[in-house]
C-alpha cells in the first residue's frame, strides 16, 4: 500500500484573539501565537475574519500575512466585503464558511448546492487571484458534488457532528457520523478534490481521523487554545502533532 500523504496541521488562532478582545488592548497577540504554533510544528495558520470582528481583526490578518513564514488560510463568509479583503490581502488559501451573527461558532457546513450561483463568481475570482479555495461543508454527497461542480479544488469536511456525538455518552450517532466522514472523504477524493477536515477535534478524534488517507489537512483551534491554558500553546500543538502522526501511521499499516 502506498504511504498516505503527509497530514498537515493548520492551527486556528481565533480564540487567542477572543481572549485579547475580552479585556481590550494588545495582549495576547494572535500573531505571536501564530509564530509559536509554527515553531511547534504547525504547517499553516488559520484565522476567521467574521463580519462582526468578534475575534480576529483586519489588522490581525494584515500582520499575519506580512509576518508568518507558513501559509495563511483565511476563513471567510461569501460576501463582497470579505472577497475584497481576500483579494487585497492575498492569503495562501481562503475557506468559504457559513456565518450567522447569532451563532457562537460556525454551526454546520456551507450549503454549496443551494448557494451555487452565489458562490460560483467568488470561487472563480479567488482562484483567478491565485488563492486556493476550499468549501467548509458537511460530508454529504450532494454538497461534495456541488463543490466539484463549482471547481473549488478543496473541501474541508465539517467534523462537528461526529465530535459532538463522541463527547455525548448518551448519543448513538457517533458511528453513523464517522461513516459519513469516511464515505464523504472517499467520494471527494474520487472527484479529484483535496480533502481537509476540522471542527471540534481533540487529541483522540484527531488521531482517529488521521488514519483516513484521503484527508491531507486538519484545521484545529479551540481545543488547542483551551489546552494551552493548562500546558502552554507549544506543548499542546506538539501533542496534537504526535496524535496525528500516530493516526497517520495506522493509515500506512
Amino acid at each position: 500500500m502506498p504511504a498516505a500523504p503527509h497530514l498537515r496541521l493548520g492551527v486556528n488562532i481565533d480564540h487567542v484573539a477572543t481572549i485579547r478582545n475580552a479585556r481590550g488592548g494588545p495582549h495576547p497577540d494572535p500573531v505571536r501565537a501564530a509564530r509559536i504554533a509554527i515553531e511547534a510544528g504547525a504547517d499553516g495558520i488559520t484565522a476567521h475574519l467574521r463580519e462582526d470582528r468578534r475575534h480576529i481583526s483586519d489588522d490581525d490578518i494584515a500582520r499575519l500575512k506580512a509576518d508568518i513564514a507558513k501559509p495563511l488560510n483565511l476563513e471567510m463568509a461569501a460576501t463582497d466585503e470579505m472577497l475584497a479583503i481576500a483579494l487585497r490581502t492575498r492569503p495562501h488559501a481562503a475557506c468559504l464558511v457559513p456565518e450567522r451573527r447569532a451563532e457562537r461558532t460556525t454551526e454546520g457546513g456551507l450549503d454549496a448546492a443551494a448557494q451555487h450561483n452565489q458562490l460560483a463568481p467568488i470561487v472563480a475570482r479567488l482562484g483567478a487571484a491565485g488563492i486556493r479555495v476550499s468549501l467548509f461543508i458537511a460530508p454529504d454527497a450532494r454538497q461534495i458534488e456541488a463543490a466539484a461542480s463549482l471547481k473549488a479544488p478543496v473541501i474541508e469536511i465539517h467534523t462537528g457532528a461526529w465530535c459532538h456525538a463522541l463527547a455525548d455518552a448518551r448519543s448513538a450517532d457517533a458511528e453513523a457520523e464517522w461513516q459519513r466522514i469516511r464515505d464523504g472523504a472517499g467520494l471527494a477524493k474520487r472527484l479529484g478534490l483535496e480533502v481537509h477536515a476540522g471542527h471540534g477535534l481533540d487529541f483522540a478524534s484527531a488521531e482517529t481521523i488521521a488514519a483516513l488517507p484521503e484527508i491531507v489537512e486538519l484545521n484545529i483551534g479551540h481545543f488547542l487554545v483551551g489546552e494551552a491554558v493548562f500546558v502552554g500553546l507549544a506543548p499542546s500543538i506538539k501533542a496534537m502533532r504526535a496524535a496525528m502522526d500516530r493516526g497517520r501511521a495506522k493509515a500506512a499499516a
